[in-house]
């Protein structure tokens, strides 16, 4: 038995922040009005949606009218991708992507189907990763859209998003990522990148669930998700959520403040180390050596079940990349895509670090893993 709740799930959620719950206090009561509304009660409101915007902007370095506020990573995705499609189905209807996009992408891509599209998933090697070349072999006359995340949210491996960017550009395709897992953790410069239109989630940036934002570099044509009236410049009607969108953007100053820092690497690896000497060769990496999130962790217990090892660390919050079905171990869809055996991939544990992981609890998960492991069958 653990004592303490240990969380090392970071990838699936974060903790709101002590300074964002402070900043969204205020709006809990005192700034209730209508940022719409032209009046006292409104002014204050719509002052902070706009300071909240120009604090996501300053993470994305880009222009704050470039920022459409979300309800979270799936509506900026399914914004992306369908408000693409519906704008530029005149010129084309093949959208191209990869076989280990979060299912945020994959079943908008399904939908689309549904309505005309085409869709192409490019492959990974097995380190997760997508070849930029194969992404250019997928492009046809009809390519509107290229959809590659930044970093995978299973086994933190990071795309060449640049790479894809100038060949997106070469062809005259627009081009979309989902950076939900890397934006507070890696750099996600939309110049840099070369990206059109970014997604991001709230509550994987230590913000509230419910918020998001998604990026849209200014005259890339896109049709609104949501109809209505003329909020967010036009792109998203809804009266905008002060509370929510005020956190994200304390949100993402914060991670801004945190994105030079480099102790999170430092803790991942000293865990991964205590790992091999604990375990040797019966312990292996999924996901990329070295283009991967600094917080990710994903490891295979060879022969194990993941799921076995994670029902008796009681308190220990991590996620398996693979589900047990009637006897039968069924492999996550990114570890299949990477080629990683059933004898593996049935013993994958996903462990994800925070601002809040001390060394201490990483020792006590080895230490209680070493008592775990060998008794599992």
């Amino acid at each position: 038995m653990i004592p303490d709740h240990i969380y090392l799930d970071f990838n699936a959620s974060t903790p709101i922040a002590p300074e964002v719950a402070e900043a969204m206090r205020p709006f809990l009561a005192q700034h209730f009005g209508n940022p719409s509304s032209l009046h006292w009660a409104g002014a204050p409101a719509k002052e902070a949606v706009e300071n909240a915007r120009r604090q996501v902007a300053d993470l994305l370095a880009c222009h704050p009218g470039e920022v459409v506020f979300t309800s979270g990573g799936s509506e900026s995705n399914n914004h992306a991708l369908k408000g693409v499609f519906f704008a530029l189905r005149e010129k084309g209807n093949h959208v191209v992507t990869t076989q280990i996009e979060h299912p945020a992408i994959l079943n908008p891509c399904r939908f689309l189907e549904k309505l005309g599209a085409t869709v192409t998933c490019v492959g990974v090697d097995r380190h997760g990763r997508v070849d930029p070349d194969e992404i250019e072999k997928a492009i046809t006359p009809k390519t509107i859209l290229i959809t590659v995340m930044h970093a995978n949210n299973e086994v933190g491996t990071v795309q060449p998003i640049a790479e894809i960017a100038r060949i997106a550009k070469k062809c005259g395709v627009l081009f979309h990522t989902d950076a939900a897992q890397s934006v507070g953790k890696i750099a996600a410069n939309v110049a840099d990148l070369g990206v059109d239109l970014l997604s991001l989630a709230g509550h994987k940036v230590y913000a509230p669930k419910g918020v998001g934002a998604l990026y849209v570099r200014e005259g890339t044509p896109i049709e609104p998700l949501i109809h209505g009236a003329g909020h967010e410049s036009g792109r998203r009607a809804g009266t905008e959520n002060v509370l929510l969108d005020v956190g994200l953007g304390k949100a993402c100053e914060i991670a801004g403040d945190h994105l030079q820092d480099g102790s999170i690497l430092k803790l991942r690896e000293r865990f991964w180390a205590l790992l091999r000497e604990a375990f040797g060769d019966g312990v292996v990496l999924n996901g990329h050596p070295v283009h991967r999130l600094p917080n990710t962790l994903n490891v295979s217990f060879v022969g194990k079940a993941g799921g076995a090892i994670l029902s008796r660390l009681d308190g220990v919050a991590a996620s398996t990349g693979s589900a047990c079905h009637a006897g039968a171990v069924e492999l996550s869809p990114v570890l299949k895509a990477m080629g990683v055996t059933e004898e593996a991939g049935m013993g994958a544990i996903r462990f994800s670090l925070g601002r809040t992981t001390t060394f201490q609890e990483l020792e006590s998960v080895v230490h209680h893993l070493k008592k775990v492991v060998p008794c599992i069958d």
